[in-house]
């Protein structure tokens, strides 16, 4: 099948949504480490898994649109000779939920620079930095991989992963695009050691654990349902999964358990905490203590979604830092001030190279 990178391809397969640039930049979020899976096909256009679904976006003024590939073979023209018909209302509701479009960013800037100098100064650089609304079981997996690592290779590991354990969907331009895994495909007696082969070092044992916890415990629904259990419970359940500490569990509950107030800390929120804001923390280094101290800081300056406040903070692939691969996933809260750091070509706090140091 061929990839269609823009509606004149196929125009009939091709859907919009309204959405203003303040409200959505698929640039800024798609690249920013918050998932894996969304890959830049051509410019401006961004293809990669949602949903069991692989998809094309592409934003064009004040409107979001996409295309949905099915499972075809023939094609004419670079179209499906017998294209499925989207189900339309089904399609819109994936992506409305997906990119938290109900949620009113331009407001959530203005009441963040309201209560911040500094995000007000640096902000108007990165408009339309949303918090997606992911699979909890995707996303639990593929921040375990974050340990120690960055994007790229990250990225090139969860590739790996759903190649070996999840469902192939199609195929676009020679290129195969799989599902993420079910939770019971990692639960195999031989899991632990086919991710080894794969090269996921120590973090296979994380993932096969994890998954052998949660199909005994929880479930995927139980996984779900902490959707609405509160913020404290979540990241508790979370912390007692193995591979699961404080930051991969924050990471979990901002970006698919709906706990906006949850706000990762790492060595570089760490640094910016207490040479940017003054913070007094608690020892010289990030200890479980001066953690909770960052959290409840800037949830006080920032609100009830403080974890979205930080999003702003992603900087992008090859943008501002000097290759993609040395840049941090999401979750350094504040990374709208480390952004601007890079920008000013100025040595960020700690090592580019590491996307999770602590």
């Amino acid at each position: 099948m061929k990839l269609r990178d823009a509606p004149s391809a196929c125009p009939s397969l091709w859907r919009c949504l309204p959405c203003p640039p303040a409200e959505l930049r698929l640039d800024l979020v798609l690249s920013s480490g918050q998932s894996f899976r969304w890959w830049e096909s051509s410019p401006g256009a961004w293809t990669g898994v949602l949903g069991g679904r692989v998809w094309t976006l592409r934003q064009d003024g004040d409107r979001l649109w996409y295309t949905v590939y099915g499972e075809e073979e023939e094609e004419r023209d670079g179209c499906p000779a017998k294209a499925a018909k989207l189900d339309a209302a089904e399609t819109d509701r994936i992506l409305r939920d997906y990119f938290q479009l109900d949620v009113g960013l331009s407001a959530l800037y203005r009441a963040w620079g309201a209560a911040d100098p500094l995000f007000h100064k640096v902000a108007k650089d990165f408009p339309g930095v949303r918090v997606l609304r992911q699979d909890p079981v995707e996303c639990l997996f593929s921040f375990i991989c974050t340990s120690n690592n960055h994007i790229s290779r990250i990225t090139a590991m969860i590739e790996r992963l759903c190649q070996a354990f999840g469902r192939r969907l199609c195929c676009l331009d020679s290129r195969p695009f799989h599902a993420f895994p079910s939770l019971s495909a990692l639960t195999g007696a031989d899991a632990e050691a086919r991710l080894r082969a794969l090269g996921f070092g120590y973090r296979a044992k994380f993932v096969s654990g994890s998954a052998r916890a949660i199909a005994d415990g929880l479930g995927p629904e139980g996984l779900c349902q902490l959707r609405t259990a509160p913020y404290a419970e979540a990241r508790k359940v979370l912390c007692a999964l193995p591979g699961v500490g404080a930051k991969v569990a924050d990471c979990v509950c901002l970006l698919s358990l709906d706990k906006a107030e949850a706000v990762p800390v790492d060595t570089h929120v760490w640094h910016i905490a207490r040479q940017r804001y003054g913070v007094a923390l608690s020892g010289k280094s990030l200890t479980p203590r001066a953690y909770q101290e960052i959290g409840d800081f800037f949830r006080g300056l920032w609100g009830a979604h403080a974890g979205w406040a930080q999003a702003v903070s992603t900087p992008l692939p090859g943008t501002f830092a000097p290759h993609p691969s040395h840049v941090h996933p999401i979750i350094s809260p504040l990374q709208v001030l480390f952004c601007a750091d890079l920008r000013k070509g100025q040595k960020p706090a700690s090592s580019q190279h590491q996307a999770w140091e602590t």
